[in-house]
């Protein structure tokens, strides 16, 4: 894997042209190793007569065969034993089936670097001890779900001086306490030290609205960021504007718009996506995004709306490496203040699992048509 290693070493996280040529060689070397090691997948490049070595450049990466999240939540696809994976982790599971997949030591190396270079072009790292607060799930050993893993692995960005999660185990299960959050924003009002949020956004927006209807506001100190992530889930009806959300977060927190933070991912696509001061998700060089018609799921131009299809050489331990998502979004070109000179992705939904169950079956015959 010397050119996934090369490109995940890569400092300039946004410098996506300079980088076409090395994703490319990346991609197709990846291909070919799960092409080698997992026979079903195998049998799916096969069947659309696609060969690890059509991939040449970033153009040819639109017919590699890509793969729905939902297939993953019912079929295991690994191109490595057990004994070698490190990690286990699992989606969310809000639709009643779960994706599972696993980290060897190569792929958290590789994550490891990515996740070294994009805290450090957001300033996320910082030596002061932190106040977190985890508005997800206490993790355990028995709770696989990716985002549990990722919200505790936020909390190492900054020593953290004390973790606070809004669900906690008990012996009946998880239970959610508002209170005890409550108690800890208090403290962290009162600390010196900053404070960290990180979590479900709807579980933020629920209590920040709750204590403001109730008049209640703190003022965090110097530092202090509310971070987001896992997405809407099922509450996306219940999705503010951001504007909105921004506004509460200083009323209730005393927390500015430029220290609130989103990220985006998938645990079938564990790439860091972390929005810049203009609330743009850029697509970092670790990573390319496709926007997909999703009557034929032919690529769409840019500033045209589609369905999310996701690309990364980082995974050895299983073939993801195009997996089309069921969230809609616009990848835009036209640049942005920030800087940031790769493209950024704007999402704007989530297709219905009717909607997905649709496309995965529309899928093989896209495929076939390109094939």
């Amino acid at each position: 894997m010397k050119y996934t290693r090369r490109l995940f070493g890569l400092g300039n996280i946004y410098d996506t042209k300079a980088s076409d040529e090395l994703f490319a060689l990346a991609m197709r070397e990846n291909a070919r190793f799960q092409y080698d090691n997992c026979a079903d997948y195998r049998r799916i490049l096969d069947e659309f007569s696609f060969s690890p070595d059509m991939i040449r450049g970033t153009d040819d990466l639109a017919r590699l065969p890509f793969l729905p999240t939902l297939y993953f939540k019912h079929h295991d696809l690994f191109s490595l034993p057990d004994s070698r994976m490190l990690i286990r982790a699992t989606s969310s599971g809000t639709s009643g089936a779960m994706s599972n997949v696993g980290f060897d030591l190569k792929t958290l190396a590789f994550g490891a670097r990515m996740v070294i270079n994009v805290g450090r072009y957001h300033k996320l790292w910082s030596p002061v001890p932190t106040n977190y607060i985890i508005f997800g799930y206490q993790p355990t050993k028995t709770n696989k779900t990716a985002v549990s893993k990722t919200a505790l692995g936020f909390t190492f960005f900054a020593p953290a001086k004390s973790r606070t999660f809004a669900l906690e185990i008990t012996k009946n299960g998880y239970e959610l306490s508002w209170e005890r959050v409550t108690d800890a924003l208090k403290l962290a009002s009162r600390s010196r030290f900053p404070l960290r949020t990180i979590g479900f956004p709807a579980y933020t927006y629920f209590l920040l609205r709750d204590l403001k209807a109730r008049g209640v506001t703190y003022k965090m100190p110097p530092g202090s960021m509310v971070t987001l992530g896992g997405g809407w889930k099922q509450f996306y009806a219940e999705q503010p504007d951001k504007k909105e959300f921004y506004a509460l977060v200083r009323d209730v927190l005393g927390i500015d718009e430029d220290h609130v933070i989103e990220f985006f991912g998938a645990v079938e696509h564990p790439i860091l996506y972390t929005d810049c001061r203009f609330h743009h998700f850029h697509i970092p060089v670790y990573s390319r995004v496709i926007i997909r018609d999703p009557d034929d799921f032919s690529p769409v131009e840019c500033g045209r709306a589609g369905l999310i299809n996701l690309l990364t050489p980082m995974m050895q331990s299983g073939p993801l490496l195009s997996v089309m998502t069921d969230d809609l979004g616009i990848l835009h070109d036209e640049g942005c203040p920030c800087g940031a000179p790769s493209p950024w992705l704007e999402i704007i939904g989530r297709v219905g699992i009717s909607d997905v169950m649709t496309c995965a079956a529309g899928a093989q015959e896209y495929l076939k048509e390109q094939s």
